[in-house]
C-alpha cells in the first residue's frame, strides 16, 4: 500500500504572540517558529522559546510579576487544573503557583490544527469500530483526534460529540475551533468529571461517534465500556506507550479486555505444557483496534485487540501492522502480519478444518443472532470450550441463531452465508439448547469436558503413543470427531484407522515402529 497525502497546518501564532509582553514578542517574532513547541515564562528567569531540538533564550531581561500579570489579563480564566486558553485558538496556557496560590510561572504551549495526518490510518477511523490511540507525549495524539472529528463529521456526515477536558481538543471559549468540523463539543470543567460527561453525551445527544482524549481513570474506563455496549463508536487516547505497556496498567487494562489469573487443573496444565497459574484475558476488549503512535509519521496497528492480547498473555510476540509516512509524503506499509496478508486469499475452511484450527491454538469465534450472549458465555466457561463471542458477523467463524429466525433469512444470516460462514440453528433460546450446541461442536462429554473431549483424548493418545511406542485405542465417536482424530494422528506422523461398527466405531492410533515391523514381515 503506497498512497500520498498532503498536510496543512493552522497554528494561529499571531493570537499567541499578541498576549506576550513587548520585549518577548519582538524577540520571538525574529525566530523561525515553524516547529515552536512552547514559550516558558518563570518569575526571576529569562523567557525561553522551546523547539524539538532545544531552546532559545528570548531576552536577557528577567521575567517580573508585571509580565506574568500582562499575559494572565489577556487570556481566558484558569480552571481548577491550572489551565487556560485563548479563545478560538488551540493554544494552552498552564500556570505554576506558589504556596500562597500566586502565579510564578507560565507555560504557553502551541496548539496546531494539522490537516491530513489521519490519512495514514483513515481506513481504521472510518471502519465504525472502537479505536484506541496509544503513544508517548508529543507524537500528536490530540492533533489526530481533532482531524478524526472533522473527517467523520464533515466528510462522512456522522453525529460526532467531542468530550473536551480542559478545552484540550477544540480550544478555549464557548465556540469550538473549526479544526473539529461540524462535530459538537461538550466541555469538561475538571478531569475528575470526564466520565460523567461521557455518559451524559450518550444519554442526551444521540451521537454516532464519541471522541475522548486521555483516558486515565478507572471510572473513565468503565464509562468507555458502557458507551461501547450501547453501540456508539468510541475513539479515544490513553496513557501508555504500547499495548504491552497498557496491559501492565491495572486501572486501564480493562480497555483491552483486562487480565485475570487462572488456576488450571493438573491435567490441563500438562496438556498445555504450562504452569498451573496462568494469565488470561478477562473479557471482550472495549476497543476493537489499538493504534500505537510510534512517532508523528509512523504507527503500528493491532487490527484484532482480543487476538493480540491473547498472544501477549501466552508469551508470544504479537506484531502489529506497521505504517509510515515517507519524506515524499507517501504512506507505506512496512510490515504486515501474515494473517492480514493471507486473509483474502484463504477460502473459508470446512467445519472439520475450523475445529482442527482450535487444536493449533486458535479460538473459534461465534456470532449470536437472537441468541443470548450470556448463555453462550456461561456454556463456554462451564465446558472450558475454546470459543469466543464476537459482535461483528464478519469476524465470526460460526453464526448461531434460532430456527424461527433462520426461516426469515434476515440480513445478518444472508451476509454470513454470502461470506461462507456456517450458520448453526437451535430450536429455542434456552441455556440447555446453547450448552448442547457447544458440546456437539467440540464433541465434549457430559461429566468432565476436559477429560472426555474426543479431540483432547486424541491429542493425549498421540503423545502417549510417541512416548511408549504402543498402540492406543480411543473411545467410540461419531464420524465428524473421528475425522478430526485421524488428522491429529497425521499431524504427529502416526498411522490411524477406524474399527468396529456404529455406534461403537472408534479410532486406533499406531506408532511408526509397529507399521515398519508389519512391512518387514
Amino acid at each position: 500500500m503506497t498512497e500520498k497525502y498532503q498536510v496543512g497546518v493552522v497554528d494561529n501564532l499571531d493570537s499567541l504572540f499578541e498576549v506576550l509582553p513587548d520585549f518577548i514578542r519582538k524577540s520571538i517574532e525574529e525566530q523561525n517558529n515553524e516547529d515552536l513547541i512552547e514559550v516558558v515564562m518563570d518569575l526571576g528567569r529569562p523567557p525561553e522559546a522551546r523547539y524539538p531540538d532545544g531552546f532559545v533564550l528570548l531576552s536577557d531581561q528577567l521575567v517580573e510579576t508585571e509580565d506574568l500579570d500582562y499575559v494572565v489579563q489577556r487570556i481566558g480564566a484558569f480552571t481548577r487544573d491550572n489551565r487556560a486558553g485563548i479563545e478560538r485558538t488551540l493554544h494552552r496556557i498552564s500556570c505554576i503557583r506558589n504556596r500562597l496560590g500566586d502565579i510564578v510561572g507560565l507555560t504557553l504551549r502551541i496548539g496546531r490544527a494539522v490537516y491530513g495526518t489521519v490519512d495514514i490510518f483513515r481506513d481504521i477511523v472510518v471502519s465504525g469500530k472502537n479505536v484506541l490511540l496509544l503513544g508517548p507525549p508529543g507524537v500528536g495524539k490530540t492533533t489526530k483526534l481533532r482531524e478524526i472529528a472533522r473527517v467523520l463529521s464533515d466528510e462522512f456526515q456522522k453525529r460526532v460529540v467531542v468530550v473536551d477536558t480542559s478545552n484540550e481538543i477544540a480550544g478555549d471559549g464557548d465556540i469550538p475551533h473549526p479544526a473539529i468540523g461540524r462535530a459538537r463539543r461538550m466541555q469538561v470543567s475538571s478531569p475528575e468529571k470526564q466520565h460523567d460527561v461521557m455518559i451524559e453525551a450518550v444519554e442526551n445527544h444521540m451521537p454516532e461517534v464519541i471522541i475522548v482524549d486521555e483516558i486515565g481513570r478507572e471510572e473513565e474506563a468503565r464509562a468507555c465500556r458502557t458507551i461501547a455496549e450501547r453501540g456508539v463508536q468510541l475513539i479515544a487516547t490513553a496513557h501508555g506507550n504500547s499495548l504491552k505497556n497498557l496491559l501492565l496498567n491495572p486501572t486501564l487494562s480493562d480497555l483491552v479486555g483486562g487480565v485475570q489469573s487462572v488456576i488450571l487443573s493438573d491435567e490441563e496444565a500438562k496438556r498445555r505444557g504450562s504452569q498451573k497459574a496462568i494469565l488470561e484475558r478477562k473479557a471482550i476488549p472495549t476497543f476493537d483496534i489499538v493504534v500505537e503512535l510510534r512517532s508523528r509519521d509512523s504507527l503500528g496497528i493491532y487490527h484484532d485487540t482480543a487476538q493480540a492480547v491473547d498472544l501477549l498473555l501466552r508469551g508470544y510476540d504479537s506484531r502489529p501492522e506497521l505504517r509510515k509516512k515517507t519524506k515524499e509524503g507517501a504512506i507505506e506499509v512496512i510490515e504486515r502480519p501474515k494473517a492480514l496478508e493471507t486473509k483474502e486469499a484463504v477460502s473459508h475452511p470446512t467445519p472439520e478444518e475450523r475445529a482442527y484450527q482450535v487444536l493449533e491454538g486458535k479460538m473459534l469465534k461465534i456470532y449470536p443472532f437472537a441468541v443470548s450472549k450470556n448463555y453462550i458465555q456461561r456454556a463456554i466457561n462451564q465446558l472450558q470450550a475454546p470459543l469466543e463471542v464476537v459482535d461483528d458477523v464478519s469476524q465470526a467463524d460460526i453464526l448461531l441463531t434460532l430456527k424461527s429466525r433462520y426461516r426469515k433469512k434476515s440480513t445478518k444470516i444472508r451476509e454470513a452465508e454470502f461470506k461462507g460462514i456456517p450458520v448453526h440453528v437451535i430450536r429455542s433460546n434456552t441455556y440447555v439448547q446453547v450448552q448442547k450446541f457447544v458440546r456437539d461442536l467440540f464433541g465434549l462429554g457430559e461429566i468432565d469436558p476436559s477429560n472426555n473431549s474426543g479431540l483432547i483424548e486424541a491429542e493425549r493418545a498421540a503423545r502417549q503413543v510417541l512416548k511408549q511406542r504402543e498402540a492406543a485405542e480411543l473411545l467410540p465417536q461419531n464420524a465428524f470427531v473421528r475425522r478430526l482424530q485421524h488428522k491429529i494422528a497425521e499431524r504427529y506422523n502416526l498411522f490411524s484407522q477406524s474399527i468396529g461398527e456404529e455406534p461403537f466405531r472408534r479410532v486406533i492410533i499406531y506408532p511408526q515402529s509397529l507399521i515398519e515391523e508389519e512391512v518387514e514381515r
